[in-house]
């Protein structure tokens, strides 16, 4: 029986595919990730069961029908029968079905293993961090299109990598935007080009500590030769103690030090410079046109290095520059409403987000804050807004709301919200023409929403219906 699990470990490609045929495969959590593995698994004519902790009502009806096995509200042992487990990102390694599975010798991976042992394609370009990764990946792959390569943008992005095995070619570019969860189950992988731009406290309620959370993120380097690209964040701390075990070509970025070897942000030309020492090349690039912030000056540098490592033309990336309109829920122009501008910055989900967005603003704010607490301190938030002294005040919503306050107050007027909703109809009563209202939380969404998106979106939909 061991021998038999062990037989997927170093298969990959149409060994694997072939091998999968019949085989009994287990899958934990059916989120996005979850369904579109089923989904390959059952093309590939494996024996498919499906395990999903939640007792949800409208998944049991989607498959009712289907001749897959399932259960609902429980990971039971019926798990232990299968020669593979694949999980969802959301499902932690520690859980006690997975350790035993573990000590039985039954492969375990992830989602992203599964799409990533099945590709064809020989360039993967891989971005992690805890801030920054949609919009550098976005960015790159957007200079990717223009310099004419085929482009697949998958992972924590949106859409789930083995969506894209059955149709993708050698030739095509796989840039993946990678989360700390989906880091943490990889085993086998390769990536010609990695990247990570920056660590802060998050996550901590599933990793524990912050050596432990750096050292998953370190991971995206793991099996590098010395002809892969690696980058890393000159500026973060954290990159600079990982750089030491890195064995691809290294390139620094930075937006605070002018750098002999790397891509950096030079304050005095308001230009990103890029320099290498093994041809004497020195490359000029504008900062991207509609990105706010010094923080999307550090997401382009990223995105510069990863493209010319890549070999892509300083044309494309200027192109792109000059027309990438960044990504939803960051920074985004909702709508001006009586001199009012609102913004949508939903994705800050944590503190250090919102300390970028306000680091990016200089107009006088109304900023909405809280959510569900990830475990930080909102303290430097506190000295941000009272070193700059242009937020005028603060509308608490969720279940933050009284830790942010307790933590907060004194720096400006603070208002008990509860809601969104409740939110926006004060700042409306607030604000005065020329001001702006940002959505910029420094907490998860899931106390009163389905996700960032989902606060997003509710944001954008109240604002645009004020009348």
């Amino acid at each position: 029986m061991q021998k038999k699990h062990e037989s997927f470990q170093n298969l990959e490609g149409e060994k694997l595919k072939t091998s999968l045929r019949f085989k009994n495969v287990a899958v934990l959590g059916l989120g996005k990730s979850g369904l579109a593995v089923s989904n390959l698994l059952i093309k590939c004519k494996a024996n498919v069961f499906l395990s999903e902790l939640k007792d949800d009502p409208a998944l049991k009806k989607r498959f009712k029908n289907k001749k897959i096995s399932c259960e609902f509200g429980s990971h039971s042992d019926q798990i232990l029968k299968n020669d593979l487990i694949l999980i969802s990102p959301g499902v932690p390694l520690e859980l006690p079905i997975l350790q035993k599975a573990r000590r039985r010798g039954i492969p375990v991976w992830n989602e992203l293993e599964l799409g990533l042992r099945l590709l064809k394609a020989k360039t993967i370009a891989s971005i992690t961090g805890t801030n920054g990764k949609t919009t550098t990946v976005s960015l790159l792959a957007d200079i990717c299109k223009n310099a004419g390569r085929k482009v697949i943008l998958a992972g924590n992005v949106g859409q789930p990598l083995t969506l894209f095995v059955k149709n993708q070619k050698k030739n095509d570019c796989v840039i993946l935007e990678v989360s700390s969860y989906q880091l943490e189950a990889l085993n086998k992988f390769h990536f010609q080009a990695a990247c990570v731009l920056n660590l802060t406290n998050d996550h901590l309620h599933r990793h524990k500590t912050m050596q432990r959370y750096a050292k998953i993120k370190q991971k995206i380097f793991l099996n590098q030769d010395p002809s892969d690209i690696s980058v890393l964040n000159w500026d973060d701390p954290w990159c600079i103690k990982m750089a030491r075990k890195v064995k691809g070509k290294k390139i620094w970025f930075s937006t605070r030090k002018v750098l002999k070897h790397g891509v950096y942000w030079d304050k005095e030309k308001k230009k990103i410079i890029a320099k290498f020492k093994q041809n004497n090349q020195i490359l000029s690039f504008n900062n991207p046109k509609y990105l706010l912030g010094l923080h999307n000056s550090a997401n382009a540098c990223a995105s510069i290095a990863l493209s010319l490592g890549l070999k892509i033309k300083p044309k494309a990336i200027r192109h792109s520059l000059e027309h990438f309109k960044g990504v939803a829920h960051r920074l985004e122009k909702v709508r001006v409403f009586k001199g009012i501008s609102f913004l949508n910055d939903s994705k800050a989900t944590n503190v250090d987000s919102t300390l970028k967005a306000l680091e990016a603003l200089d107009s006088p704010l109304w900023l909405i804050l809280g959510g569900e607490d990830k475990g930080g301190s909102y303290l430097p938030l506190k000295k941000i807004i009272q070193e700059k002294k242009n937020v005028r005040g603060i509308l608490l919503i969720g279940g933050a709301s009284k830790k942010i306050y307790s933590e907060v107050q004194g720096a400006c007027k603070m208002f008990f919200s509860t809601t969104l909703q409740n939110a926006i109809k004060k700042t409306v009563k607030l604000a005065q023409k020329g001001e702006t209202v940002l959505l910029s939380p420094a907490c998860a969404s899931f106390d009163q929403f389905k996700n960032f998106e989902d606060r997003g979106d509710q944001f954008k939909t109240i604002v645009k219906n004020l009348k």
